[in-house]
């Protein structure tokens, strides 16, 4: 089947936010006298809000005020997307304009908020390469259920086996694979264990390999 679509998630795949997240979590921690390594920053990514809040009550206990810490968070990281700039990945803007000069249908499928979404993506000045967008808020089950990436592909028209993913976290690839659809992984911080490298289609260093492959195709 022809490949027609392409869903990307957004942190750590085409933005390089990762480290910049954790680097404000460890100083927002600071602040109240707490730590945080990077081994259990890697424990969150990719998870859904649910879940990163129990990682935190897990290891900080069950008074921790983890949604103003994490509000903290992504205003500390908005501060430094203003003053440094949105810093995206290695081959972005290539891939990006090679999807559109070939007639792909993209949609950015991320656990994100709308508000935080689009503000991301016009300050990357990538808006314009994407038919659409979902957004954590607009699914009832965030990955690694399967229901944002089957939502993307009704939003693109197309069937699971014409759409590609790309992802860098294991709750992205184990939503691609319960949904059908072929998935590169682009490991960001923490690359996939064995259970979640097998259900990728391919394991790429980072997206310039991807425009190499499909221009492959």
């Amino acid at each position: 089947m022809e490949m027609k679509g392409a869903i990307f998630d957004m942190d750590g795949l085409m933005i390089d936010s990762e480290r910049v997240t954790f680097e404000c979590y460890q100083e927002r921690l600071k602040d109240m006298n707490l730590t945080m390594d990077e081994e259990f920053y890697k424990t969150l990514l990719g998870k859904p809000i649910k879940g990163i809040y129990q990682r935190f009550y897990d290891v900080y206990g069950n008074d921790f005020p983890i949604q103003n810490v994490i509000q903290d968070v992504h205003q500390l990281m908005a501060e430094r997307f203003e003053t440094e700039g949105v810093p995206v990945k290695k081959g972005l803007v290539e891939l990006l304009h090679y999807l559109k000069d070939n007639n792909y249908k993209t949609i950015v499928a991320t656990s994100s908020n709308r508000d935080r979404v689009d503000k991301i993506l016009a300050q990357a000045k990538i808006t314009e390469f994407f038919d659409d967008s979902i957004c954590g808020d607009e699914v009832t089950k965030g990955k690694p259920n399967p229901e944002v990436f089957l939502k993307s592909c009704q939003k693109l028209g197309v069937n699971v086996d014409e759409a590609i993913v790309l992802e860098d976290s294991e709750a992205g690839i184990q939503a691609s694979y319960d949904a059908n659809i072929k998935v590169i992984c682009i490991p960001d911080m923490k690359y996939p264990e064995k259970q979640y490298e097998e259900k990728t289609f391919k394991i790429l260093k980072d997206l310039t390999e991807v425009t190499v492959y499909l221009k492959s195709l």
